[in-house]
């Protein structure tokens, strides 16, 4: 006899809706931020101004390339969906400087954030959450429960299914509420630039500058001052007459301009004489993990350019997006990884084996290649190897790692930088770095092995050039250059050292069951066609924190073994997962690749838990 026969007949449903799915019914907490809302037109906002539609929480802090890349990947749902879905970023900061309110507002405006901010200085929402890395996406349904989350990129058509998937299904309940967002745009503000990002003296005497928030090039007289001629059309775009929040400018041998175009994924060429623009690499699609790393320039998908500088016969690009230096070569028209291996964090040695954090500045400076490494508040170096044949050495100078940073000189050994976008070669054979949070123009000098103050009270500077005896800096939050006589004698600072502010999680000492949790979309499955179609990279800081279980490997979990000698650490944690359309009918379907890196400080305490979830897409069953 079949039971089922006899139940109840349910509720058609309608032609239109995907059948739900069974969700994990959790009650979203509250949103509190002492900074306040942004763009809301002075308004503040509970959960219960949200009751009806879809809402995502996107938790972002505006010094990091991965958040700045979810920004973009959900421009498109927002729009798309913009009568039922509201979307609020929680701006959790990691350095000092992103605590401060008017630096929040500024990045809002800067990146085009077209949706309501909450600020949240002392991550009172972010602990309300337990949330544990930027970025990360918390999907919240029309009724106020919370039915995903998201670490990390790649997020953006799960996100998009599982919206589809709630209106449907709240539309059938009648909770769902259609209509305008809570969004209110801020007042234009006119200025010659709006945020600009790098500078390029040219040999005219004229300066070209990266209008970054325009996506302009802007062509200034030798006064810094007066505009001579904009290129690009102002608004985002990968055509030959538009840009995408262009950075770093380059002077080629043959008097053309490379440019790196940061959110099309690209380098682009000017032509100072024509005005005409070209690219030469990028095919404006972000790389991801598995993609080719070398080969046909025009072929090959970069991540984030963010500064360019011709050394040795090639342009070296700091990809910011994925932590590495790569090269272009215009006579072959090639690109190529040169130094990096895609993992976030401050490792010196061989250029393959070389760890990156955000690389924003480069300097050729003679057989040296400064780099601004703006997430470990680093300033470093690339050399060639004793032997050639051995390739290239990267060494740091100043800076520890991705979680000290600060205001403090001297000794190199124990300076302190704070997310430095900008280096400058000086004719000293010194170097001059942009030290953008903590709005001054530093110096570090090889001979002496000391880090001094040149100025302070400059608004985030991210880049400088040299004019004559004159230093000129892009004071990008004050919208301007900032022409600067080098002075003679260093400034003197009061001395202040910082640490990332986040709670440690409380482990057991002994085993520590690691647990990634992922959850393929709806519709989707891993892609296990080519083999595992997952990876996991455990490390920490310091080393000696594992005992065992460190490495890569391709289980999303791992039994990891701590040291009982030590009681505090972090462990690192980098973790991707490709999913395909689970459609046995489609030769080719469309596959996504989801990834995310965890830096999480540890206290060792007796009784504590002995298992870490983190969570790159989906919900943790076992919580």
């Amino acid at each position: 006899m079949n039971d089922a026969a006899a139940a109840p007949t349910p509720a058609p449903t309608p032609a239109s809706a995907p059948a739900p799915r069974k969700r994990a019914r959790v009650r979203a907490p509250e949103l509190t931020g002492k900074g306040g809302w942004i763009n809301t037109g002075g308004k503040d906002l509970t959960l219960a101004d949200f009751r009806g539609r879809v809402l995502i929480l996107d938790f972002w802090t505006f010094c990091c390339i991965n958040c700045l890349h979810v920004l973009d990947e959900l421009r498109e749902l927002e729009e798309k969906h913009r009568d039922t879905l509201v979307i609020v970023g929680v701006h959790s900061p990691k350095f000092v400087h992103e605590a401060e309110h008017a630096a929040v507002v500024d990045a809002v405006e800067r990146y085009e954030v077209h949706h309501p901010v909450l600020d949240d200085p002392e991550l009172v929402t972010w602990k309300q959450y337990a949330v544990r890395a930027w970025p990360t996406l918390v999907v919240i349904d029309p009724e106020g429960y919370i039915v995903a989350q998201h670490a990390g990129e790649g997020h953006a058509h799960a996100i998009a299914r599982l919206v589809e998937e709630l209106e449907a299904e709240h539309e059938a309940k009648g909770t769902l509420r259609r209509g305008d967002g809570p969004y209110v745009a801020p007042e234009p503000v006119a200025s010659d630039l709006r945020f600009p990002g790098k500078a390029l003296l040219l040999p005219s005497g004229n300066f070209l500058v990266s209008d970054s928030t325009r996506h302009q090039l802007v062509e200034l007289a030798a006064d810094g001052e007066s505009v001579v001629r904009r290129i690009g059309s102002g608004s985002r775009g990968f055509t030959a007459e538009s840009f995408n929040e262009p950075q770093g400018l380059a002077l080629l041998p043959d008097g053309r301009v490379v440019v790196a175009d940061t959110v099309n994924h690209a380098l682009r060429v000017l032509d100072l004489e024509s005005g005409a623009v070209e690219t030469v690499a990028g095919t404006g699609r972000q790389w991801w993990q598995g993609s080719p790393t070398s080969g046909p320039a025009l072929e090959v998908d970069l991540s984030s350019p963010w500064d360019v500088a011709w050394w040795q016969g090639k342009v070296w690009i700091a990809m910011a997006g994925v932590h590495q230096l790569w090269t272009w070569d215009p006579a072959q028209g090639t690109v190529e990884v040169a130094a990096g291996t895609t993992n976030e964090g401050l490792h010196d040695g061989p250029a393959a084996e070389a760890w990156f954090a955000q690389p924003s500045g480069l300097a050729a400076a003679g057989d040296r290649l400064w780099i601004a490494d703006s997430e470990t508040s680093a300033l470093r170096y690339v050399t060639q190897a004793p032997d050639p044949s051995d390739g290239y050495v990267v060494t740091s100078a100043v800076g520890t790692g991705l979680f000290d940073f600060g205001h403090r000189d001297g000794d190199a050994g124990q300076a302190l930088l704070q997310h430095p976008l900008g280096v400058t070669a000086l004719p000293d054979g010194s170097v001059a770095v942009c030290d953008t949070y903590n709005h001054a123009l530093r110096r570090y000098d090889p001979a002496t092995g000391e880090v001094s103050t040149l100025a302070t009270d400059l608004r985030e500077p991210s880049d400088a050039v040299l004019v004559g005896g004159d230093i000129v800096v892009v004071e990008s939050a004050r919208h301007r250059l900032t022409r600067l006589r080098l002075p003679e004698e260093a400034v003197r600072v009061d001395a202040v050292a910082h640490r990332t502010q986040r709670a440690a999680t409380e482990v057991a000492p002994g085993t520590l069951r690691l647990d990634v949790v992922f959850q393929a979309p709806a519709g989707q499955k891993l892609d296990t066609r080519y083999g595992p179609s997952t990876r996991l990279l455990v490390s920490s800081t310091p080393p000696e924190l594992l005992a065992g279980g460190e490495g890569a490997g391709t289980d999303l979990f791992r039994e990891l073994t701590l040291n009982p000698e030590l009681t505090e650490g972090v462990l690192h944690v980098s973790a991707m997962a490709a999913s395909c359309d689970d459609d046995p009918d489609n030769e080719y379907p469309a596959c996504h690749v989801h990834q995310q890196d965890w830096g999480v400080p540890l206290r060792i305490t007796p009784g504590a838990a002995t298992r870490l979830p983190l969570v790159l897409a989906g919900m943790d069953d076992d919580a």
